[in-house]
């Protein structure tokens, strides 16, 4: 019986809450304008049953121009709610005048109780204009009527020499309305600062997402060390580097393969392979530059220098044609040419729009026509680049090839990892 009490209770709760929630609501309203008028309506809803026994209270403790003052004040605000609520516009206007009467009726209050003493502290009800201005309107306009309300306080004390020095409520009454007054206002004011408090931690913390969102975004576009760069500074980033090596991967008979499968088919097999080698890049410690339809391109040395850039980026190739050469994709068997080339390099980004951290140079031209002059399921890399990997890796000369712009290069294909003796 008690439970289903209660459960009526809580419903009917609800759809009083509800309904004052649709007050003055559109549709069109933005989620901003919508919890403005939310938390107006809920104030002069709850105000008028608190201010209607006030009027009364007044009225039955001797007060009875007190007391029509606040029953005056409750009607003009239950129908200018109603008005609001059948319109559903008019939100400044309503606004506005709901603003501007607690600030006149908490002077008129005071004036006719004898001053700020004799009122209860009815004075303190006229900071709910500047708040009230503060949360529907912002900072500038609550601070034009925090100078209504400071120039209304020193008109007061100017008058109170000439005001009734005491009233007809009792002096326990008037201790308790005292401490009423006190109680909502620092209620008020309480209520405003922890959810106004709130909804900044919220949109902080909702901000922080953000940025990690978007310097997630950013490192999968950018080095670390140039996302740094960009964020901090305002600058052409370009950068020598002295010592590099290149890499560029390329599925053999690519386009006869794709002409055979889907739109997603294909995408779905080129992610799968260069997932994986993005993979790679990150175990080696290396820098993708970009995929170009079938090609992937990586840089060892840069932007982060390494001594060892053409020993690391020849373990990684290898690796990479360990794994292609190992599996189906798509239900396909799949060969790279691989090529790779070593030598200086200049590195930068370039573009305002969809930009990009790129490499320029004859070594990275290079690099290219090795791939491009390549054999299936090989790693063919220049003579900068053998220099430097003789020593660790297993690698096989094939001869020379005819490279547009450079002649004729010898070239080598790595084979595989010295075994330690």
């Amino acid at each position: 019986m008690n439970n289903a009490k209660s459960s009526l209770t809580r419903g009917f709760l609800q759809k009083v809450i509800l309904f004052i929630a649709r007050i003055g609501a559109d549709p069109n309203d933005s989620d901003e304008m919508r919890l403005k008028k939310r938390i107006l309506v809920s104030v002069v809803f709850g105000g008028i049953f608190v201010l209607t026994a006030m009027g009364v209270l007044y009225i039955v403790l001797g007060e009875p121009l007190a007391g029509t003052i606040f029953l005056a004040y409750v009607t003009i605000m239950f129908f200018s709610l109603i008005l609001f609520g059948l319109m559903r516009r008019g939100f400044s206007l309503f606004s506005l005048s709901q603003i501007a009467l607690a600030l006149i009726v908490s002077c008129a209050m005071e004036l006719i109780l004898g001053g700020f003493a004799n009122s209860a502290g009815y004075v303190l009800y006229g900071l709910l204009a500047p708040l009230g201005a503060l949360i529907l309107y912002g900072p500038r306009p609550a601070l034009g009527w925090f100078l209504a309300y400071a120039v209304l306080i020193i008109i007061s004390i100017f008058l109170q020499p000439y005001l009734r020095p005491a009233n007809n409520l009792p002096s326990t009454a008037s201790t308790v309305l005292f401490g009423m007054n006190v109680a909502f206002v620092a209620s008020f004011v309480s209520g405003m600062l922890i959810y106004f408090v709130s909804q900044r931690d919220l949109a902080f913390r909702l901000l922080r997402g953000e940025q990690e969102k978007s310097e997630n975004l950013l490192l999968n576009i950018l080095p670390k060390e140039i996302a740094a760069i960009l964020k901090n500074e305002s600058r052409i980033i370009a950068d020598q580097f002295d010592g590099a090596s290149i890499l560029f991967a390329d599925v053999v008979n690519f386009t006869p393969m794709s002409s055979g499968m889907s739109p997603t088919e294909l995408v779905e097999l080129l992610n799968e392979v260069f997932s994986h080698f993005d993979t790679l890049v990150e175990k080696y410690g290396l820098e993708k530059i970009k995929t170009i339809g079938d090609c992937y391109m990586i840089a060892s040395g840069v932007p982060r220098p390494h001594p060892d850039h053409a020993q690391v980026l020849a373990r990684m190739a290898l690796e990479m044609q360990g794994y292609v050469g190992g599996k189906e994709f798509q239900g396909k068997r799949l060969a790279f040419r691989i090529g790779i080339n070593s030598g200086p390099v200049v590195a930068g980004v370039i573009g305002r729009k969809k930009f990009i951290y790129d490499l320029w140079g004859d070594a990275v031209n290079t690099a290219s026509r090795m791939e491009s002059h390549g054999t299936g399921g090989a790693i063919q890399i220049t003579r900068a680049t053998y220099e430097l990997i003789k020593d660790n890796f297993v690698c096989e000369p094939r001869g020379t090839v005819t490279v547009k712009g450079k002649g004729e290069m010898e070239v080598w294909h790595v084979i595989g990892v010295k075994r330690e003796t």
